[in-house]
């Protein structure tokens, strides 16, 4: 969590809000592939990439 504290840190200091968007998406993503790894799911997920 400390890693997310100094992520927002950094935004809030430079000025650089669009950058949260993206970061968010990139979690989302992350956990989505790591959590549907192993069901049935997984063939319909990896067609998005």
């Amino acid at each position: 969590m400390n890693i997310l504290s100094d992520i927002w840190g950094f935004m809030r200091v430079r000025k650089k809000y669009w950058l949260l968007p993206i970061i968010l998406m990139m979690l989302f993503f992350g956990g989505l592939l790591l959590f549907s790894s192993g069901s049935v799911l997984a063939p319909f997920i990896y067609t998005l990439f």
